[in-house]
């Protein structure tokens, strides 16, 4: 009887222990659907509000993960549309009122700009930052060197910051799949 009770605690804090961890990217996946991202063929925005930080994991500034997958996805489908578009990074902006306070509201505008050559046109993109701290950018240069069409270089953004401290360098590139022409 007893070996039935260890084997049952064993379960039982196991079966905890992933559900500890659970909740963390549920909460973050359904704070950033209940914001949502919205695109048109002008660009991408929305806004994270939520938590900064859930157990260590910085998941405020993982929105900037959200937003850069959905840019990309956004920039991929206009190209296949023959709709020739980059992202235009100095028109970027990003706001994050409440950092500090435990509850922040961050927002991402990505505006496109219309290019007339396919060729001219972006259809990855992604990021690299923070808060408080300097982006490791040569070390995301580095990991996208295998996405990089021959010949081509990434486009990166000069650094945007917000006044609560979040750095980011946007990067954005010719996709070697949808863009296979380009080379």
């Amino acid at each position: 009887m007893r070996i039935f009770f260890v084997i049952i605690s064993v379960f039982l804090s196991s079966v905890s222990c992933k559900n500890e961890k659970q909740p963390v990217s549920i909460l973050a996946m359904t704070n950033q659907e209940n914001n949502g991202i919205r695109c048109t063929d002008n660009g991408c925005s929305g806004s994270y509000t939520g938590a900064e930080f859930i157990n260590g994991d910085d998941v405020a500034h993982q929105f900037s993960n959200t937003m850069s997958t959905a840019v990309g996805k956004k920039l991929k489908e206009l190209y296949q549309g023959e709709k020739y578009r980059k992202v235009d990074f100095s028109s970027i902006t990003m706001s994050t009122q409440g950092m500090g306070s435990g509850e922040v509201i961050y927002t991402l505008v990505i505006p496109f700009t219309t290019v007339n050559e396919p060729c001219d046109a972006y259809t990855s993109f992604d990021h690299v930052g923070g808060w408080n701290h300097t982006p490791a950018l040569d070390r995301r240069k580095k990991e996208l060197e295998e996405v990089t069409m021959t010949g081509h270089e990434l486009e990166i953004s000069k650094l945007k910051t917000t006044p609560e401290g979040l750095q980011e360098y946007w990067i954005q590139w010719k996709n070697k799949k949808t863009q296979v022409n380009c080379e």
